[in-house]
C-alpha cells in the first residue's frame, strides 16, 4: 500500500545501487547546510535542478515532502497566550456545540446537525479567534473569515460565551420559525447572512462556493487598494475548509489565479480529518500528499500541520527515520482505523510494525499513546503554522491541518465511518466526553446536556474578552454601514435610449453606451465594476478598454499587438474592468465580492457582470444563489438572451429558462426589456434601490443582440416599466367588433407588434402590452393574495389593473419557456381567456425568422393564436 511518490525522500536500499556513494552525497550536502547556511544550499539545489531537468537526465522535482510538520520545533515561536486557559475554553465550546446539536435531535429527531466536523476543527478555530482573526473596527476594516459550514455549532457556542447569543438561542438551533414565539433567536443550520444578517458574513454551506469566493474576495481587496478606493493592505482573508470539499471543482478552479496575483493576503486552512460523509476522503492514498501536490503545483506556499507536540520527542529519538517511513506507507483508510481505536491497538498495530517503532513507544502507557495529538489539535503547533502563514509574502498559503473527525467523541464517533451523521450520544458517551475534556459538569448536568458558561469574572471569561478586544471585536459579525451613493438623473446619461427616435440598435449596444456614460459620472463612475468573462468584444465593450482600462495587479508589461487601434487592449494597475477569462465561476465570484463590498468593506460598489445568458443561472446558479444569501447588490446582465435571438449558435448557447430560474430567487428582480428606453429606466430604478435606498436586492436584466428600431419611451410608462408592464399601444379601429389583448417581452415584443398590425388588417383591434418583468407581476399578484388572506386587504393585482381597460382574450408570448408567462395566469382577469406562447424544448441553429416560426412565437403564430382564441 505504499505511495511511490514519497520514496525519493526515503532510504530505499532496494533501489540504491551504490549506498556508500549515496551516503557521501548526503554527508556533503549536510556539511554545506551547516557551513554555508540554507540560502547557499538552496542555490546549489537550484543549479543542480537545472542540470537534472535537461533532456539527457529527464528529472523533475517531486512536489510531495515527508509526512512531517513544515515548521520544525526549533523554529516555533513562543506561544503568546495562556495555553491552559485556551484549552479550557476550547473544551467548553466543544461541549456547548455538542449539547446544542444533541438536544435539538433529542427533542426533534428530524432537525439534524453536525458534531464531528467542529470536534475536528475546534482548535483550528480557537487559535484563529484568540490570535489572528481581526474584526472590523474603527482602527481597521479587519479580516475576512470563511468558516467551515458544518462547524457552525461551534461558532454559535463561542458567541454564547461572548454574550452575543443567549442560552435560549442555543436551545433553538435549527428552529428559526418557532424560536421568535418563545422569545429566542433561531440559529440557522449553516452560515446564512440572509437569515442572520448581523452575524454571518459569508455563506459557505454549498461546498466549494466558500473556497472560490475567498480567492476572489482577496483579489477584490487588491483591486480596491490599487484603485485607491479602500486601503486593504494590512488585511487578510482566512478560510477554513474541509479536505473532502476540495473535490468540488470550484474549490480548485481558481488556485492559479491566487498564485498568479500573488495573493499573500489569503490563507486557507484545510481541515484534513481524512473523512467525508460516507467514508475516507482518500482511503487508498493520502489526501494531504495529493493536496500538497496540487497547491505546490499551482504556486501556493504549503504548510503541513500534521503532528502535535507529543510527537516531538518521538521524532527526536527516531535517528533512523522509522516514523517517516511508517507514515509514508500508511494510507488514510488505515490512519482512520488508528484514530478510531485505543492506545493498545495503536501500540500493537502502528508501533508494532517493526523493532525501531516499538523501541520508540517503550516507556509510554497505552493512555499516552491514545492521547498522541495530531497537529490540528495542538494549539502550539497551530499557532506556529498560522504565524508562518501570516508572515509569508509573495504567495497565498494553504495549511494542511491533520485532525481526527469526531475528536474526543471516543467510541461514539471518533474517526468512524458514520461520524459525520452522528447526532446523538447516550449517557455513558456523554460522561466520557465530559471526562475526556475535564469539563466542570456534574453527572446530572452532563446527562441532561446542560449548557455551560463560566462566571463573568472568571479567568476564562476575562481572557476570552481580552483576546477579542485586542483583535478589534467579535467575529463573525456582519455590518452594513455604508454611505449612500448619489445616482445621476437618467436623462444625463441615457437620453439616447429614452428618446431613441426610431434609431436601430440592440439593447446590448444600448446598455454598453449607457454604462460608458455612467462611468464618466464623477461620483458614481469610480464605484462601477464592469465584469466580463472574455466576452467584452462580443458585447461591443472594447471601447471601454481605453476609457477605464482592464485591471491588472502588475499593470501592462507588454506592448499590445493592436496598440495603434482606437479599441486597443489596455491593462493597468488602476484599471476598472475585471476581465476574468473563460470562467463564469470566477466572474460571478468577482461580482459577488463587488456586490457585497458595502457590507464587507463599508464601501458600496456597483458591479455590472455581462455574460451569455445561458451561462448564468444554468451554469453558476448555485453561486448566484449564494450571492443572494449574502445580500448582494448589483446587476447581472444576461446578454444574447432568449432562445431565438442568438440565431446561429444553437442548443448549448440559446437561453429559454433563465427567467424561470431567476424568479425562484426572492431578492432577485428579473427584467426582460424589449427597448433601450425600458432598459434605461430599469437600470436607473435598480441603482436607486441599491445605492440610495440601500435595499438588499440585485437585478437580472436580459439583453438582446438583435438590431431593431427603438421607439421613444412614453413619459407615463416609467412606473409600469419598473412594476412589470405597461400599455405600449393600440392597433386597429377603436370600434372594431372583435378585440384581443397581446402581451410580449424582450425581442418577441416586436413580433407581438407585428401580429397586432396583421390582425388590424383583418379587422381585429388589439392592445399591446410590453411586459418588462413576468416575475415582478407574479410576485405582486402573490402579495395581493397574501394581503387578502392574512390582513383582509382586497386589492387587484397590478397586471389585472393594467388589463382592466383592455378587452378580449389575452395572448402572451416571450422568448422563454411557456412557464414564464404562465406565472401570471392566476392574476389575469378570470373572465378572459389566457393563451401563452413560448420556446419550450432545445434550441437549434438557424435564422431568427426560422427559429421563431419553429417555436411558434413569430408574428404569424401569435396572430393565429389570437384568431383561435376569438373562435373558442
Amino acid at each position: 500500500m505504499a505511495d511511490d511518490s514519497i520514496t525519493r525522500y526515503l532510504a530505499d536500499e532496494n533501489g540504491d545501487t551504490d549506498p556508500i556513494e549515496t551516503a557521501e552525497w548526503r554527508d556533503a550536502f549536510r556539511a554545506l547546510v551547516e557551513q554555508e547556511g540554507p540560502a547557499r544550499a538552496r542555490f546549489i539545489l537550484d543549479q543542480l535542478a537545472v542540470l537534472g531537468r535537461s533532456p539527457a537526465v529527464g528529472w523533475s522535482p517531486e512536489l510531495v515532502t515527508p509526512y512531517v510538520n513544515t515548521v520544525p520545533v526549533e523554529r516555533q515561536p513562543v506561544f503568546p497566550g495562556d495555553l491552559a486557559i485556551e484549552e479550557k475554553l476550547a473544551s467548553i465550546m466543544r461541549w456547548n456545540a455538542l449539547a446544542m446539536v444533541v438536544r435539538a435531535n433529542t427533542a426533534y429527531g428530524e432537525l439534524g446537525g453536525h458534531i464531528a466536523s467542529y470536534a475536528s476543527a475546534a482548535d483550528l478555530f480557537e487559535v484563529g479567534f484568540n490570535h489572528f482573526f481581526r474584526a472590523r473596527s474603527e482602527q481597521g476594516k479587519g479580516d475576512l473569515v470563511f468558516y467551515q459550514p458544518h462547524s457552525a455549532p461551534g461558532v454559535y457556542a463561542r458567541a454564547f460565551l461572548e454574550g452575543r447569543l443567549r442560552e435560549q438561542d442555543l436551545a433553538h438551533y435549527r428552529q428559526e420559525i418557532a424560536a421568535p414565539g418563545e422569545g429566542a433567536r433561531g440559529l440557522s443550520s449553516y452560515p446564512h447572512p440572509w437569515l442572520m444578517p448581523d452575524f454571518w458574513q459569508f455563506p459557505t454551506g454549498s461546498m466549494g462556493i466558500g473556497p472560490i469566493s475567498s480567492i476572489y474576495h482577496a483579489r477584490f481587496m487588491r483591486y480596491l487598494t490599487h484603485r485607491g478606493l479602500v486601503d486593504c493592505g494590512a488585511r487578510k482573508v482566512w478560510g477554513v475548509f474541509g479536505d473532502g470539499e476540495m473535490d468540488e471543482p470550484e474549490s480548485m478552479s481558481a488556485l492559479t489565479l491566487a498564485s498568479r496575483e500573488k495573493l499573500d493576503n489569503l490563507v486557507w486552512v484545510v481541515n484534513c480529518n481524512l473523512q467525508r460523509l460516507d467514508g475516507p476522503v482518500r482511503g487508498n492514498g493520502r489526501i494531504v500528499d495529493e493536496l500538497e501536490k496540487l497547491f505546490r503545483g499551482a504556486g501556493w506556499n504549503v504548510i503541513k500541520l500534521l503532528w502535535g507536540s507529543d510527537w516531538d520527542g518521538l521524532f527526536a529519538r527516531d535517528t533512523s527515520a522509522a516514523l517517516v517511513r511508517a507514515f509514508a506507507h500508511t494510507v488514510d483508510g488505515q490512519m482512520q482505523t488508528f484514530a478510531a481505536k485505543d492506545g493498545r491497538f495503536n501500540r500493537d498495530n502502528f508501533f508494532g510494525q517493526n523493532k525501531e517503532l516499538a523501541r520508540l513507544a517503550q516507556g509510554m502507557t497505552d493512555e499516552q499513546i491514545d492521547r498522541l495529538k495530531r497537529g490540528g489539535h495542538d494549539l502550539v503547533k497551530i499557532h506556529a503554522a498560522y504565524d508562518a502563514a501570516a508572515r509569508h509574502h509573495g504567495q497565498p498559503t494553504v495549511i494542511l491541518a491533520h485532525t481526527k473527525k469526531g475528536y474526543g467523541m471516543g467510541k461514539a464517533g471518533q474517526g468512524r465511518m458514520t461520524t459525520h451523521s452522528h447526532k446523538k450520544l447516550d449517557e455513558t458517551e456523554l460522561l466520557e466526553f465530559r471526562n475526556r475534556f475535564n469539563l466542570p459538569l456534574s453527572d446530572e448536568q452532563a446527562k441532561t446536556l446542560a449548557f455551560y458558561k463560566p462566571a463573568d469574572d472568571s479567568a476564562e471569561m476575562r481572557y476570552l474578552h481580552a483576546r477579542r478586544a485586542a483583535l478589534g471585536g467579535y467575529l463573525p459579525q456582519r455590518q452594513t454601514k455604508a454611505d449612500a451613493v448619489p445616482v445621476p438623473e437618467a436623462e444625463s446619461y441615457a437620453q439616447f435610449a429614452l428618446q431613441a427616435g426610431g434609431k436601430e440598435m440592440s439593447t446590448t449596444m444600448a446598455f454598453v453606451r449607457l454604462m460608458a456614460g455612467l462611468l464618466k459620472d464623477p461620483q458614481l463612475g469610480p464605484r462601477i465594476v464592469p465584469i466580463v468573462a472574455d466576452e467584452a468584444r462580443t458585447f461591443g465593450m472594447a471601447n471601454l478598454f481605453k476609457q477605464v482600462g482592464i485591471y491588472s495587479s502588475v499593470g501592462q508589461k507588454y506592448e499590445p499587438e493592436d496598440i495603434g487601434s482606437v479599441l486597443s487592449y489596455r491593462e493597468a494597475l488602476d484599471g476598472q474592468i475585471l476581465e476574468e477569462g473563460i470562467s463564469e465561476a470566477g466572474a460571478i465570484a468577482s461580482w459577488t465580492a463587488a456586490a457585497t463590498s458595502y457590507s464587507v468593506h463599508g464601501y458600496a460598489m456597483l458591479p455590472f457582470y455581462i455574460y451569455y445568458s445561458m451561462f448564468g443561472f444554468q451554469r453558476v446558479g448555485d453561486a448566484i444563489w449564494a450571492a443572494a444569501d449574502q445580500r448582494a447588490r448589483g446587476f447581472l446582465l444576461g446578454a444574447t438572451s432568449g432562445r431565438t435571438t442568438l440565431a446561429g449558435e444553437g442548443l448549448q448557447h440559446q437561453d429559454g429558462s433563465s427567467h424561470l430560474v431567476a424568479a425562484t430567487i426572492p431578492n432577485c428582480k428579473a427584467y426582460d426589456p424589449a427597448f433601450a428606453g425600458e432598459m434605461a429606466v430599469i437600470v436607473d430604478a435598480g441603482m436607486r434601490e441599491m445605492l440610495v435606498e440601500q435595499h438588499d436586492v440585485f437585478y437580472y436584466v436580459t439583453l438582446m443582440n438583435e438590431n431593431y428600431a427603438q421607439p421613444d419611451l412614453p413619459a407615463d410608462a416609467r412606473e409600469g416599466v419598473v412594476r412589470g408592464c405597461y400599455r405600449f399601444g393600440a392597433y386597429g379601429a377603436p370600434d372594431a367588433p372583435r378585440r384581443v389583448t397581446l402581451m410580449g417581452s424582450g425581442a418577441i415584443l416586436t413580433e407581438v407588434i407585428a401580429a397586432a398590425q396583421q390582425l388590424a388588417q383583418q379587422g381585429i383591434a388589439s392592445e399591446v402590452f410590453s411586459v418588462t418583468s413576468w416575475s415582478e407581476l407574479a410576485r405582486d399578484g402573490v402579495a395581493c393574495e397574501r394581503d387578502a388572506l392574512e390582513n383582509g386587504v382586497e386589492r387587484a393585482a397590478y397586471v389585472a389593473q393594467q388589463l382592466g381597460a383592455s378587452g378580449g382574450p389575452v395572448i402572451a408570448a416571450s422568448d422563454y419557456v411557456r412557464a414564464v408567462p404562465e406565472s401570471i395566469r392566476a392574476f389575469v382577469p378570470s373572465a378572459r381567456r389566457y393563451v401563452t406562447l413560448g420556446t419550450d424544448g432545445f434550441g437549434r441553429s438557424d435564422t431568427r425568422a426560422a427559429l421563431r416560426a419553429y417555436f411558434r412565437v413569430d408574428a404569424g403564430s401569435i396572430a393565429r393564436a389570437a384568431l383561435h382564441a376569438l373562435k373558442s
